[in-house]
Order: C-alpha cells, then sequence, then structure tokens
C-alpha cells in the first residue's frame, strides 16, 4: 500500500510539474481565460446553461483588467519619466480613474467566479519596457501615442462590452465606464494635438 502511495504521489508530482511547465509559455491574459473556460459557475449569473463562464463575459473581463493595468503601469511611469506637465496631470487621472475601475471590475470578477489576470499581458510587458528606455520629450511622445493608441481599444473593447456581455452586473459596468473611457481618448488626442 505504501508503495502505491509513493507511485501516486510520484506521478501527481510529475504531473504538476508538466502543467506548471506547460503554462509557463502563456501570458498572464491567456492563462486566466484558459481558466474561466475551464471553471464551473453554475451558482453565477454569469454561467450558461451548460454550467460555464460565457465566454463574452470571460473575454471582456479578463481584456478590460489587462488594459486597465496596463494604463495603470503606463501612467505610473509617466509620473517618473514625463517632463510634460499636462502629460503629467493625465497620468494622475489615469493612475485614479483606471484604479478604482480596476477595483470595481476585481469585486465583480470575484462574485461571478472570474479569473482575471494577475499581471499584465506580455505585449503590454513589452510596451512598458520600451517606453522605459526613453526620456524627456521622446518618453512624453512615445506615451502619449500609445495612450491614444489604448484608449482607441479599451472603448472599442467597452462599447462591445455594454451590447455583447451577458451578465447584467458585468454590462452595466461597462456600460458606465464607457464615457469616462471616452473622456480620456478626447483628452489624450488633445494633448497629441497640442505637443505637434
Amino acid at each position: 500500500m505504501k508503495k502505491l502511495s509513493l507511485v501516486m504521489m510520484m506521478a501527481l508530482g510529475a504531473f504538476t510539474f508538466q502543467a506548471c511547465q506547460n503554462s509557463g509559455s502563456k501570458d498572464a491574459v491567456e492563462t486566466a481565460d484558459s481558466l474561466n473556460t475551464n471553471t464551473d459557475t453554475s451558482t453565477s449569473a454569469a454561467a450558461t446553461d451548460s454550467g460555464t463562464i460565457a465566454d463574452e463575459d470571460s473575454k471582456f473581463s479578463t481584456e478590460a483588467a489587462n488594459a486597465g493595468m496596463a494604463e495603470v503601469a503606463l501612467s505610473e511611469l509617466a509620473l517618473k519619466k514625463s517632463t510634460n506637465a499636462d502629460v503629467k496631470a493625465f497620468a494622475q487621472s489615469m493612475i485614479k480613474d483606471h484604479s478604482a475601475a480596476n477595483e470595481k471590475l476585481k469585486a465583480l470578477a470575484t462574485t461571478k467566479n472570474i479569473t482575471l489576470p494577475a499581471v499584465v499581458g506580455e505585449e503590454e510587458q513589452k510596451v512598458a519596457a520600451d517606453l522605459s528606455t526613453k526620456a524627456g520629450a521622446e518618453f512624453d511622445k512615445a506615451y502619449v501615442d500609445q495612450m491614444v493608441k489604448d484608449h482607441d481599444k479599451a472603448v472599442s473593447l467597452f462599447e462591445d462590452g455594454s451590447k455583447n456581455v451577458k451578465d447584467a452586473d458585468l454590462k452595466a459596468f461597462a456600460t458606465e465606464t464607457l464615457p469616462k473611457l471616452k473622456a480620456h481618448k478626447e483628452h489624450i488626442k488633445t494633448i497629441k494635438d497640442k505637443m505637434k
């Protein structure tokens, strides 16, 4: 019996090790999406008839969390590196607004049994690494360009979410957050125009 237990523990250990090795190649967003696909949420309002999280809900939630965390991280970098008062003020509002939205989404995800990424995705990490190599006016231009691009994507994501998300609470979150994202988008485009 002891030999059988030992063999079973070794097999389980090998399986766990292999699973960890394979998941290392996924980024945080893909990992969260994968976990959501396999989660039973039959007690959650975000569940479909089959008991799994609606694809639209988990996809929206993980992408929104990733985008929000990226905005905060890049804006914290901007507070340290920017030489432009408008950029610094914008970055400060990004940290405040996106941190609040991130916390609200995190609370919703917890109640809906949706796994969110713990860190930003690989693409966003590369953007941050690239921005961190820049300084002065070069940094400001790159940060502003990235914020324009990110807010174009975020507005599109939240417009989609407000229409296609199945869960009423997540849909309300998308709908309530959208006007602030549109305001951010207009604000950063104004800053970009001033810098030309």
